[in-house]
């Protein structure tokens, strides 16, 4: 049970700590709505990555080989995505400056923490990237099938907590950021350039 754990918990991290795109956008994301919005976007990441370790896990082979021909596809729907959600951003955010040197009201975050979790689990659970990493990391240790049920349990458990507790602290630190740049331009500038990361890791996914 012991191995079970300390396995999945670098599972976890393995594939939570690499800051990709949802990272990016997980931090931006925080920094212009609140802390509260960005645990649940970031419990939304953690609940696609464990979902994902539940099903290699599970499937071990069968289901690495049964997604491999969708790779491509995905990657694609992947890179339209966060090309959408940069150019979102981006516009957003040029929006919300004109407007604020018309006015003073408070801005009102957008979105909401809800939606927000039920946003970045889906977009993570377009990366493909993620069961085909955990699926090979279960072929890898040849216990795909031999593995008892408590043990593959305690193992999907300590991968979803290691990916929780990062995304957490992505999202700490987009807390941070947030309040380090408080003013109008501050705001504006930190959203285009988390739109330009988001761009040039779109365009990356398609080569």
């Amino acid at each position: 049970m012991t191995a079970a754990l300390l396995a999945g918990l670098l599972a976890g991290y393995g594939i939570a700590v690499p800051v990709g795109a949802v990272g990016t956008y997980l931090v931006s994301l925080t920094a212009r709505t609140s802390l509260r919005t960005g645990a649940c976007a970031a419990l939304g990441v953690a609940s696609a990555d464990g979902l994902y370790t539940l099903l290699a896990a599970a499937g071990g082979s069968a289901l690495a080989t049964a997604l491999r021909p969708l790779l491509g596809p995905l990657r694609w729907l992947s890179a339209l995505v966060l090309a959408a959600l940069a150019v979102r951003g981006a516009l957003l955010a040029l929006r919300q400056f004109r407007a604020q040197r018309l006015s003073t009201r408070p801005e009102r975050p957008v979105p909401g923490a809800g939606r927000a979790y039920l946003g970045l689990l889906g977009i993570t659970l377009l990366n493909p990237v993620t069961v085909v990493y955990f699926a090979a990391l279960v072929l890898g240790s040849g216990t795909a099938e031999a593995v008892r049920p408590p043990e593959r349990a305690a193992f999907v458990l300590a991968a979803f907590a290691a990916s929780a507790s990062w995304q957490l602290l992505l999202a700490g630190g987009g807390a941070l950021l947030g309040r380090a740049f408080t003013g109008h331009r501050g705001r504006l500038a930190t959203a285009l350039l988390s739109s330009g990361v988001m761009l040039a890791l779109a365009a990356r996914m398609t080569m």
